[in-house]
């Protein structure tokens, strides 16, 4: 299909559920409610479905504006979406900070480890003594009555309003490169400032995700607006590719999320 030749070939398949989500709404005219999706999948949804906006609407919510997983609804355009509709909760704990300290991935891991689906949770918020998660509301029961540990804290999840989550606005520090390619060594190197024998290793170690996914492959050739997760440095994005210099090399925009 030529719609293919737009998306790398791992993308494939989640394009063709988004398509199927378009003509099952299409037909029945009832609203399609997705699991959370993450900032990639987001954008995907919109490129393939933004040209129906004469006919489709998608509505987007993870509990505040300032969430990065989100659920979306495609409704047809004439229907009222409310809040509630994509039902959405968040849950909330306390734990001893000063013994004993938690990370993202530990709570993330908790949870996974339930036999949940990543796909059921949006997202997280640890910090102070508190641990927040959003979460889909049919699994909610579930996780508040079987998540009573993470790590070595005993918690006690509580419900709490989602528009309490604490998770604010992210800030992404921008630079300018240039580089002789679109590899993602070439560019993991110029954002951590590593020599490109180490670059190479963080990747082929599984150390570092592109659009949340593991990438081996130092070759791996990246997009503009690409997300990069590296294992212990944290987060960034290929914000900009800006053209090509006189000597053919690229011209990027790059952000590490601080």
């Amino acid at each position: 299909m030529e719609i293919y030749q737009h998306f790398r070939k791992d993308e494939q398949g989640f394009i063709d559920q988004v398509l199927a989500w378009k003509e099952h709404v299409e037909k029945t005219y009832q609203p399609k409610l997705t699991d959370f999706l993450d900032p990639r999948e987001q954008q995907i949804v919109e490129m393939l479905i933004g040209s129906q906006r004469d006919v489709l609407a998608l509505h987007k919510s993870g509990g505040t504006a300032h969430t990065e997983r989100k659920r979306i609804i495609i409704a047809p355009i004439y229907d009222e979406i409310e809040e509630q509709d994509f039902a959405l909760t968040l849950m909330q704990a306390a734990y001893q900070d000063k013994f004993i300290s938690l990370t993202h991935r530990d709570v993330m891991g908790a949870f996974l480890s339930l036999g949940v689906k990543r796909k059921k949770l949006g997202d997280i918020h640890v910090a102070s003594g508190i641990v927040q998660i959003i979460m889909s509301s049919d699994i909610a029961a579930y996780i508040k009555a079987n998540l009573t540990a993470i790590k070595k804290a005993k918690i006690a999840l509580e419900e709490r309003p989602v528009v309490n989550f604490l998770g604010g606005e992210k800030y992404w520090a921008e630079a300018d490169h240039t580089v002789s390619s679109l590899r993602l060594d070439a560019i993991l190197k110029e954002i951590y400032k590593l020599s490109r024998k180490d670059a190479t290793n963080a990747i082929t170690k599984s150390l570092v995700k592109v659009n949340y996914k593991t990438v081996e492959n130092p070759t791996y050739q990246l997009q503009e607006g690409d997300i990069l997760s590296f294992r212990g440095k944290g987060r960034s994005k290929l914000a900009g590719i800006n053209g090509k210099t006189k000597k053919e090399k690229w011209k990027i925009t790059t952000a590490i999320l601080k």
